[in-house]
């Protein structure tokens, strides 16, 4: 069942104590949260309605619950990962969670799902490695009527039960309009190198489209994308062979591992106050490389409420209870001018925190 209501309490609770800051326990008061669901859910062209998103107190059984990560080799998955076991652990659910460990580990993917759904799990939540290639293994899960969550990376598949994600179309627009505004048409000309990520992703498909999108008769001259999986020793292969080619370049714009990566070959080169960089998602090294001036801005897409949310919507599709089936987090402009002002704890993962691969 699906909620239209713009404003809604699932059900009454206390929150717990104040904020306790970065890198300290994740108190019980990341809800009511502002976020964005979709109407009618799944719809590309749906109407987004703010609501302020209430999870449940508790959950009626320990219900076991099984995860599936493309990998987790950079932090935006640690955050996930973060928010998926603190939620298993407030709702009082067991959760067990997978990763594949890339982005070209699609079979790998297929087959930990079938291993879950094997011993027994009563939902699936899936951060996707392929938007259309997870089609057999879903309608396997679907026939057993368990529930099946879209989280972060979006697939395209009627067998999906609720989805937890933003649009990446969304964060690569602001990124875009970002350049787009310092550099309008008319004035002269900048180059940008463009790394969206692994080539075939739903979610890279949807920031390469918004990126592009929102530099469309601006200034911005974008270099052909360069795309290529997430992990450091990739990304970094990517951006020195764009700037060997381009010693004229003004940007580098990407992933967050792209902006992590290059920061560092940029002051290696001392190319650093000549090129910029943006990320079109936020990390600890993307936050960090704000505070520091070496990033210039991100969106913000708050990664460990989508993995809060995913947990939260598996418990009430096995409950029968209502439930929002395309939601997330609303997405801002993080940069130097409001840094300051963020809860740190619903966009990134405490620090120090290791990867938790099961809740019992």
């Amino acid at each position: 069942m699906t909620l239209s209501s713009t404003r809604i309490a699932f059900l009454t609770g206390s929150l717990a104590a104040a904020l306790l800051g970065h890198g300290a326990a994740f108190a019980d008061d990341w809800f009511p949260y502002q976020a964005e669901a979709t109407e009618p859910a799944f719809s590309a062209t749906g109407k987004k309605t703010p609501i302020d998103y209430m999870p449940l107190a508790k959950a009626a059984k320990k219900w076991d619950i099984c995860v599936s990560f493309p990998h987790m080799k950079d932090a935006y998955w640690l955050g996930v990962d973060y928010g998926i076991a603190e939620e298993s652990r407030r709702l009082g659910v067991k959760m067990q969670l997978a990763d594949a460990g890339g982005y070209t580990n699609l079979a790998k993917q297929i087959s930990q799902i079938e291993d879950c759904v094997a011993r027994g799990a009563q939902a699936v939540v899936i951060g996707a490695i392929s938007g259309d290639g997870l089609g057999n293994v879903l309608k396997t899960v679907a026939a057993k009527k368990l529930p099946i969550i879209d989280l972060v990376n979006g697939m395209n598949a009627p067998e999906v039960s609720a989805k937890s994600l933003v649009s990446f179309y969304t964060m690569g627009q602001s990124t875009g309009e970002y350049l787009a505004k310092k550099h309008p048409a008319g004035s002269p000309a900048v180059k940008v190198g463009w790394f969206p990520g692994p080539a075939g992703a739903a979610w890279v498909e949807a920031a390469h489209k918004g990126f592009m999108d929102a530099v469309k008769g601006s200034a911005v001259v974008v270099l052909d994308p360069k795309y290529g999986d997430t992990g450091k020793e990739v990304q970094a292969k990517l951006v020195e062979d764009v700037l060997q080619g381009n010693p004229d370049l003004a940007y580098v714009a990407g992933t967050a591992v792209t902006a992590e990566a290059a920061s560092g070959i940029l002051r290696a080169r001392k190319l650093d106050t000549k090129v910029q960089l943006l990320s079109f998602y936020m990390t600890p090294g993307v936050y960090e490389g704000i505070q520091k001036g070496r990033i210039v801005a991100a969106p913000a897409d708050s990664m460990v409420i989508q993995g809060r949310i995913a947990i939260d919507q598996a418990v009430r599709l096995l409950e029968g209870r209502a439930v929002h089936k395309h939601v997330g987090p609303k997405i801002f402009v993080v940069d130097s001018a409001n840094l300051k002002s963020v809860k740190l704890t619903d966009i990134l993962p405490p620090v120090g925190f290791k990867p938790v691969f099961e809740v019992q």
